[in-house]
């Protein structure tokens, strides 16, 4: 696999990161029933950096909380042949406006299943979708409320979103 094109570097990273916060701000009319649900492994970072873009534009900080959809996906069998260990999501999201965070969107199929795993346990009052890469190819009737980029790609390319916290740099480029 070779790099085809950087999509977005750590300022414009950093730039959509605070874009998306203001316009979580603005479509929720402030902070004060939303919490962000960071989708493992790369969600949650992004929300832990909303959370702190947020705190500061409004002083306060939402509640984050990470989200492991492993087991409430339907292509396990795709994924791997291993037993997958999964722990019951323990956020406290009844009645909260539920902001789900993935670093990229594609067939929408890990959001549904991450839809699945909160409404197992709560009923949020609303669930809403922030990326940072919508590429488009949805398989299911899904769209994102708040988009970092969109970027068109062919089925052949691969997004790659590399975080800090996990990779040690910022970067989302075109894998070919």
């Amino acid at each position: 696999m070779q790099e085809k094109a950087i999509i977005l570097d750590e300022q414009a990273m950093q730039r959509a990161i605070t874009r998306i916060a203001h316009e979580i701000i603005e479509k929720n009319k402030g902070i004060e029933n939303v919490v962000l649900v960071g989708v493992k492994t790369r969600g949650f970072p992004i929300a832990q950096r909303l959370a702190s873009k947020i705190k500061e534009i409004e002083g306060i900080s939402p509640v984050v909380y990470d989200l492991d959809i492993s087991l409430y996906r339907d292509d396990l069998s795709e994924i791997s042949d291993k037993t997958i260990l999964n722990h019951s999501f323990q956020g406290e999201t009844h009645g909260k406006i539920v902001v789900l965070v993935d670093d990229v969107i594609y067939t929408g199929r890990t959001t549904r299943a991450a839809m699945d795993a909160i409404l197992e346990k709560d009923r949020p009052e609303r669930i809403q979708l922030a990326v940072l890469v919508d590429r488009g190819h949805r398989e299911l009737p899904i769209r994102a409320d708040f988009i970092g980029k969109n970027v068109p790609t062919s089925k052949d390319e691969n997004v790659k979103v590399k975080v800090k916290e996990i990779d040690g740099e910022d970067k989302i480029n075109i894998i070919i």
